[in-house]
């Protein structure tokens, strides 16, 4: 259950990102479109296991220098320490990377959606919140599904990397297990399984999900 919470709210927040990402790329504003760069640009080229020991490590170690320095520079004294959560380190850590693949992913989808309905829809009347819920993101979805898939089973897999920063999960549970009864294949077998298990089910979700938005569309 741990491992399931950590990747569903992961990919919130790496579907959330990846949306900005994309508008901010394909955005008339210069800035934006800096800032989703640099962002997919730095994020992409960090292995994973390197940022999520930067954030969990060093966030708090940054945040906490920052505090003290305000306890001793503020006449108020405002003394302030945070201790930050495995498990909320890992969410925002996972989220943030594959936020940086997911904006790749959405901007390529949007960019597949025809401009004539769009057009077409702002001839309508409609105004550009219309014209995004009904138009483009229904079809941007569709086009979007084969790599927010891959994705997704890729961001199922990384969650096994919050084991090194002490979260109990599954593969940390099952290695400390091997460690002390010396069985490695007792206990590392059963979480391949459910790994596989998962990502299994998976697959069926997305070819629901792709049959739903493909539907009324015929394929040459």
């Amino acid at each position: 259950m741990v491992t399931i919470e950590l990747a569903l709210l992961s990919l919130l927040i790496a579907f959330l990102l990846g949306l900005l990402g994309a508008v901010a790329k394909l955005s008339s504003s210069k800035t934006a479109q800096v800032v989703a760069t640099t962002y997919t640009t730095l994020i992409r080229g960090v292995p994973d296991l390197v940022l999520m020991m930067l954030i969990f490590f060093g966030g708090q170690i940054a945040f906490n220098s920052f505090t003290e320095w305000l306890y001793f520079a503020s006449d108020e004294q405002i003394d302030i320490f945070i201790n930050i959560d495995e498990f909320v380190a890992g969410v925002i850590t996972i989220g943030f990377i594959f936020g940086a693949y997911m904006t790749e992913t959405f901007r390529g989808a949007f960019i597949a959606v025809d401009v004539g309905q769009i057009e077409a829809a702002k001839a309508y009347g409609m105004n550009r919140w219309q014209v995004f819920t009904r138009i483009m993101f229904p079809q941007m979805m569709r086009h979007a599904l084969p790599g927010l898939g891959n994705n997704w089973q890729v961001l199922l897999k990384t969650t096994a990397l919050v084991s090194v920063i002490g979260l109990a999960d599954m593969v940390r549970l099952a290695t400390e297990a091997a460690k002390t009864t010396g069985e490695p294949f007792l206990f590392l077998i059963p979480v391949a399984f459910v790994y596989l298990m998962l990502t299994a089910i998976s697959e069926w979700v997305f070819k629901r999900l792709k049959k739903r938005y493909n539907a009324g569309i015929v394929e040459a």
